[in-house]
C-alpha cells in the first residue's frame, strides 16, 4: 500500500536502519544520507519515511513531507557549507531513476551545467 514500508524497497529498509548507509541527517519524515555513486563532491539523497514511488505521488499524497524534503535538502546545503546546489527529483526510468521510492538529489560542490546531462 502507498505511504507504507515496502519490505522489496532499498530505501525503506535504509529508513529503518535494516540496511547500513552513511546518515548526514534525519527527523521524524526524513532521511538524508551520502549517495553510494556520487555525481558530485556532495551528492545527498533525501528521502521521506513514506514510500511513494515517485516525487508526484508524494506530493499528491502528502504535500507537507515534500517540503520536509525540500528543507532538509536545504539544511544539509548549509552544513555542506554550499553556497549553490541543485536539488533534482528523477521519475521514471528514463529520467535516471533506479529506486522507486520518492527521493531528492542534493548536488553540489561543483559547477553544475545547464542544461544537465
Amino acid at each position: 500500500m502507498a505511504g507504507e514500508p515496502q519490505d522489496d524497497c532499498l530505501f525503506c529498509k535504509i529508513a529503518a536502519g535494516h540496511i547500513p548507509a552513511t546518515v548526514v541527517r534525519e527527523t521524524d519524515t526524513t532521511v538524508a544520507f551520502r549517495d553510494i555513486n556520487p555525481q558530485a563532491p556532495t551528492h545527498v539523497l533525501v528521502i521521506p519515511r513514506l514510500h511513494y514511488p515517485h516525487a508526484a505521488s508524494l506530493a499528491a499524497a502528502a504535500p507537507a513531507v515534500v517540503a520536509d524534503v525540500l528543507r532538509e535538502a536545504g539544511e544539509v546545503a548549509a552544513d555542506e557549507k554550499l553556497d549553490s546546489y541543485r536539488i533534482v527529483f528523477n521519475t521514471g526510468t528514463g529520467a535516471g531513476q533506479t529506486v522507486f521510492h520518492a527521493h531528492a538529489h542534493l548536488l553540489g560542490g561543483r559547477g553544475l551545467q545547464w542544461p544537465p546531462g
